[in-house]
């Protein structure tokens, strides 16, 4: 492609140096206006440079993709609310032997979640629960830290709902979802491996000096903890005596504790034989001439001050009778509404089977070959009916500003190689890195991670990918399909370089620096010392099994 005219040349750049910072740096002293609205000024600065006209820009904006990464967003929020990064969560500690062990079941779960849900999705939801068992066992949050972002990000890597370049990458290169997860799964598997063996080569004496089990009675207290943050069952406390006011609290108490709303997630069995036991107790505490100390709220509180004890000791087996008969009431309507909860939770139970059977589907579909973006859309739809309720809330959960900032890269990205440069670029590079011998690679590899860290990756993909391929082409169409895979493989694992390679990595350390009572600030260092031999050693080592 030629280069434009020298004064497109200059303003494209302007408007995509602009992008770049804001997209690297969304927080800039001068402009801190953040990366959305930034990819939405670059585009803007393109069109009002005249480097690119609207009908352009809007030609620009890829819809199968923001389909795709729409459709993927909505099913992840429907997962969690089904409490599968919670399961996720407890097979992390679920018979645990011991710091090592811990690391490199946090590298694998991470990497396989991130493949289904989106590294992103699986940094958010399991960033706390990774805090939260570092504490149970008194180890330093860090190399657990690390080994969730990083598998996270290698993870990501085999297919192509794993991250937002992949995304890209399916949709341009128009690979099916089983091909492209046949070609990088094995890289995949080895690079958590040799990452989850660097990590432990590196943290080995610091995981040493940290004793490998707790006091069973705290392991019990991390254990509730993990398995239930996002919930907190209420539990009823033992009363002594039974005034009037105490019963009253009591039977409210119980009655709170009984809906749904609250207690929904709960073991509703095992509470409504504690509360039969507690009516019981009560009823065994009244037949024993103990109600002196009642005072039940629906009864006849009338008596004459001066009718003396005589009148008084007529007057307690009738108080005893209406006792019973009131604490027999309570115990019907508390068996009653235990059904209730005990129903509620069966249809909990059955509709959380079958958001994991629609996401099931969508994963077969996708196997199958079908168009990528319909089908993450179709099953997101499904999980919208299948809740049979107002979608606002859950549709609120979507990143919408991440959908508005791709509109506003894309239209960037498009009026940027509209100046040239990038082709010119490419025409450079292009003889030192034909993917038909092993120098070639290494310098494609080369290129594409070093652009992934100064562009971010997926203005990487945008600009280098269809160049890439269409110089493959020219060899075989083998090596065509090898160059996007390439691609997708090198783009990611890129960003483990640096803390600011990728969005996994800057959610991971917000969401530790946020975690109430576990806060940890994962530095930039910590993560560079580890991120740069990792990169480097995964990334090589991956190369050759891209097939």
């Amino acid at each position: 492609m030629a280069m434009a005219s020298t004064v497109k040349v200059v303003l494209g750049s302007i408007a995509f140096a602009i992008f770049w910072v804001m997209a690297v740096f969304p927080a800039v002293p001068f402009l801190p206006i953040g990366r959305t609205a930034g990819s939405l000024l670059g585009a803007m600065l393109m069109v009002i440079f005249q480097v690119i006209t609207p009908d352009q820009a809007y030609a620009a904006i890829d819809l199968p993709i923001l389909g795709l990464l729409f459709g993927t967003m909505v099913v992840s929020v429907y997962l969690e609310s089904a409490d599968m990064f919670k399961y996720l969560g407890r097979m992390l500690s679920w018979k645990s032997r011991g710091p090592k062990d811990l690391l490199c079941r946090i590298c694998l779960i991470s990497a396989i979640s991130s493949a289904l849900f989106t590294n992103d999705t699986s940094c958010v939801v399991l960033t706390e629960f990774v805090l939260k068992i570092a504490r149970q066992h008194n180890l330093p949050p860090h190399p657990f830290l690390l080994a969730l972002a990083s598998s996270a990000n290698i993870g990501s890597s085999a297919t192509p709902i794993g991250n937002p370049q992949n995304l890209v990458i399916a949709v341009q290169s128009k690979i099916p979802f089983g091909k492209f997860l046949i070609g990088i799964l094995p890289a995949m598997f080895v690079g958590v491996a040799v990452n989850a063996l660097i990590l432990l080569t590196m943290y080995w004496k610091l995981l040493n000096s940290h004793k490998d089990e707790e006091d069973a009675t705290a392991e019990v207290v991390a254990e509730e903890d993990v398995t239930s943050h996002r919930f907190s069952p209420a539990t009823m406390s033992h009363f002594t005596s039974l005034n009037s006011q105490e019963w009253n609290s009591r039977l409210e108490s119980m009655s709170l504790q009984n809906s749904p709303n609250v207690n929904g997630n709960g073991s509703h069995a095992e509470t409504l034989r504690n509360r039969t036991s507690l009516v019981e107790n009560e009823i065994n505490r009244v037949s024993s001439g103990t109600f002196e100390s009642a005072r039940i709220t629906n009864e006849s509180k009338e008596v004459s001050t001066d009718g003396g004890s005589q009148r008084r000791e007529e007057t307690v087996p009738s108080r005893g009778i209406g006792s019973v008969i009131t604490l027999v009431n309570v115990l019907l309507r508390q068996l009653s509404r235990g059904k209730e909860s005990l129903s509620s939770e069966w249809k909990r139970v059955l509709w959380k089977s079958c958001v994991y059977l629609i996401t099931l589907g969508m994963l077969v579909s996708l196997l199958m070959g079908l168009n990528m973006s319909w089908t993450a859309i179709t099953a997101a739809l499904a999980l919208v009916v299948l809740d049979f309720k107002d979608a606002r809330p859950s549709l609120e959960k979507v990143s919408y500003s991440l959908l508005i900032f791709f509109c506003g890269m894309f239209i960037t990205v498009d009026g940027f190689n509209k100046t040239g440069i990038p082709s010119a670029l490419w025409e450079f590079m292009e003889p030192y890195a034909e993917i038909d011998h092993v120098g070639g690679i290494a310098v494609l590899a080369a290129v594409i991670l070093v652009l992934s860290n100064l562009a971010s990756n997926v203005p990487t993909v945008l600009l280098l990918g269809g160049r890439v391929a269409a110089s493959a082409a020219a060899i075989s169409a083998a090596d065509e399909k090898k160059a996007w895979l390439i691609l997708a493989w090198v783009s990611t694992v890129a960003g483990n370089l640096s803390l600011v390679g990728s969005a996994a990595n800057l959610i991971v350390c917000e969401q530790a620096h946020r975690a109430p009572h576990l806060g940890y600030t994962l530095s930039f260092w910590n993560h560079l010392k580890f991120g740069v031999p990792s990169t480097l050693i995964v990334t090589a080592i991956g190369l050759p099994l891209i097939r």
